[in-house]
């Protein structure tokens, strides 16, 4: 007898059957999921190779396009070097009367002190007493505006009659050496010459501008000597070539005959090329006849020994000379031929060539520009003078040309600094003065680089500048140069200057003075700021980093040092704060003053610095008239003293300012004790 199932069994095997499809299915999800991650691997790799292979691609266009553009530059190098004579002879000669100062001087430009302080209109207000609160506020700020507008007019006056003076002082200079050189005066002669060539812009970048020279009155013949560019002047290289398979670049050396033609060909360009600026710069006459004499440094291959060579040397007549069209003229065979000079016939081997005449062989004295002893900066040709500022900025890696004597907006050299994140156009003011700069120079050079969208101004002069200038100069795109720092740079490049003597430069005397027992002589240093904290303003008279000793710490229990060169005094209408301070009455050994904010921890016990904003130092003269103003840092949270800036002591005796801007939670006691004081 069978026995029914009862269906247990067949509803069993229905469950492994449907758990057997749910394996089945994940299975083939895994499966799916790992052909998807594979075919996304595949295209992945796929794109980074296709990447690498771009970027491959990419890398090796950049590298060809740097070595054609290499090559280039040395194709343009090359051209320059073939038109040296045609471009030369299309620049402006020299001429004395480009010399000549306008006798202007920039007009008064008070700027907001021109503008009367608004009074308030009645109309608007409701309360009387507030009306005449804001009339009376609103009076005494133009009364103070009228007084500084008059005390600026005065310095203005000042500084114009001054410039006139200078530039009428300038200008008769001028036709002294006009009148000397219609006279053949053979001192004034050779330095307006030897001015012509240092100065000129017809030559390259690199090129030398030493020249050693004497005049014959009685004949009218200049000789001179006048260095000419090394070999290393015509590029090695013809080109430069990108090799994938090393990934290097190569220079395509350029034929040896192809170089030393080509040196040749510049060595005779330079001497026409020099004929051509003295005859060109002689409007009185008094060349007749000029001999030059061609010299390289180098080291001489057969000795090992440093010297100058005579590679050329002719001597042209001025009706010669001047039938010549030096555009058209094969270099060499006029040098050689029509003038009948002489040129080495391997100046690359340093073979010379004898002189035809030398300027010891001539009756005056020999001088020297930019050779042998140091020049007087103070007493140089003008022209030379701005030549031999835009050769520094030559040595320093920049490209530097003088500008035109007319329409250059007192600008004397335009610099250009090649570097792709910090360069930039420079625009080069040149100042020979004997007395202290004036701020107003200053200022219009800043309006200056404004205007030509230039990325930075610098100010050069023999003489120094005062604690205005350099104020004036914080925080913008300017740099002031010094006469001490001027020599300083030109000796660090391996040039020659020297100011007078040798004695130091004149002590600036503008703005800043010695306090007197009266109010003259001293500045006030004025301080104001944004926001309700109450603040101690505080002084410290410092050697380095410590400050001399307790007594010349001036705060609110010190009011003023021992010899009364700094003191708090009361604070102008607008300022919150104020020191006054005698700058050239500090003592010798103090190199520098820093200026000091802290809560009043009597008025505000639980403030900090982060109300302190908008914060600046006021620059005032004696007569309280503002002369600049300094921004300085704002405070911080949590911080309760604060170093605004210090001035300091440079080299040459002036004053700049530096900028502060370090925090202290511990307050004016944690302060101080970095400059060396114990508090109790």
């Amino acid at each position: 007898m069978s026995r029914r199932s009862n269906g247990l069994i067949g509803t069993w095997a229905e469950a492994q059957r449907l758990a057997q499809r749910e394996r089945e299915g994940r299975q083939q999800a895994v499966l799916r999921q790992q052909r998807d991650a594979e075919r996304a691997q595949r295209a992945h790799e796929r794109d980074v190779a296709r990447m690498q292979r771009e970027q491959r691609a990419e890398y090796r266009r950049q590298r060809d396009a740097d070595a054609l553009r290499r090559t280039r530059e040395l194709d343009e190098r090359v051209a320059a070097l073939e038109g040296l004579l045609v471009a030369g002879c299309r620049s402006r000669p020299l001429s004395v009367e480009a010399l000549r100062q306008p006798e202007e001087v920039a007009p008064f430009a008070p700027g907001p002190l021109a503008e009367p302080v608004p009074m308030p209109d009645q109309r608007f207000y409701q309360d009387r007493a507030a009306f005449e609160r804001d009339w009376y506020a609103a009076r005494a700020a133009e009364a103070r505006r009228v007084e500084q507008l008059a005390a600026y007019r005065r310095q203005y006056d000042e500084w114009a009659a001054l410039r006139l003076a200078e530039i009428r002082a300038h200008n008769s200079g001028i036709a002294g050496t006009e009148t000397a050189l219609r006279a053949g005066e053979p001192d004034t002669v050779v330095e307006y010459f030897s001015a012509v060539l240092y100065a000129s812009t017809a030559w390259p970048d690199g090129f030398p501008r030493q020249v050693s020279a004497a005049y014959d009155q009685g004949s009218r013949g200049l000789v001179l000597d006048w260095d000419l560019p090394g070999y290393e002047v015509v590029p090695a290289a013809k080109g430069i070539k990108y090799l994938p398979s090393t990934d290097q670049e190569k220079e395509v050396a350029r034929p040896q005959a192809q170089r030393r033609a080509l040196y040749r060909e510049v060595l005779a360009q330079s001497v026409l090329l020099a004929l051509r600026e003295l005859f060109a710069a002689d409007r009185f006459g008094v060349l007749d006849r000029v001999a030059l004499n061609g010299f390289v440094d180098g080291v001489d291959p057969a000795t090992g020994v440093a010297g100058r060579v005579c590679v050329a040397s002719v001597a042209a007549e001025r009706p010669v000379f001047g039938e010549l069209n030096l555009e058209l003229v094969s270099p060499l065979e006029c040098l050689t031929g029509a003038l009948a000079g002489r040129l080495s016939a391997k100046p690359d081997e340093r073979v010379a060539v004898q002189p035809l005449l030398l300027p010891e062989q001539v009756g005056s004295g020999v001088v020297s520009q930019g050779d042998g002893d140091e020049p007087d900066l103070l007493a140089m040709d003008p022209i030379a003078f701005e030549g031999l500022v835009a050769e520094l900025f030559r040595a320093r890696g920049l490209q530097a040309v003088t500008t035109r004597r007319s329409n250059d907006g007192g600008v004397d050299v335009e610099a250009l600094d090649p570097d792709p994140i910090s360069g930039g156009s420079i625009l080069v003011q040149v100042k020979r003065y004997r007395n202290t700069v004036p701020p107003s120079a200053v200022r219009d050079l800043f309006g200056t680089v404004q205007g030509a969208g230039a990325n930075k101004g610098v100010l050069v002069t023999t003489s120094g500048f005062g604690p205005g200038s350099y104020t004036f100069a914080n925080g913008k795109p300017l740099t002031l140069i010094s006469g001490p720092e001027l020599v300083e740079l030109l000796h660090r490049h391996g040039l020659r200057g020297r100011l007078g003597t040798g004695e130091p430069a004149p002590t600036p005397v503008e703005p800043v003075r010695a306090p007197a027992e009266a109010d003259e002589g001293f500045n006030l240093l004025g301080m104001v700021w944004t926001g309700s904290v109450a603040l101690d303003v505080c002084a410290l008279v410092c050697a380095g980093s410590r400050v001399l000793a307790d007594e010349w710490f001036v705060f609110f229990n010190n009011q003023a040092t021992p010899d009364g060169s700094v003191a708090m005094v009361t604070a102008p209408p607008g300022d919150k704060a104020a020191v006054r301070v005698g700058f050239d009455a500090l003592p010798a050994h103090a190199d520098r003053l820093v200026l000091v904010a802290a809560i009043d921890p009597e008025v505000n016990p639980d403030a900090d610095l982060a109300g302190f904003a908008d914060a600046g130092i006021v620059l005032r003269d004696d007569a309280g008239a503002e002369l600049d103003r300094l921004e300085v840092s704002d405070g911080r949270p949590g911080e309760t003293a604060l170093v605004l800036g210090s001035f300091r002591r440079r080299a040459s005796g002036d004053w700049d300012f530096v900028l502060g801007g370090k925090g202290y939670r511990g307050g004016l006691e944690e302060l101080v004790g970095d400059f060396g004081i114990e508090v109790e």
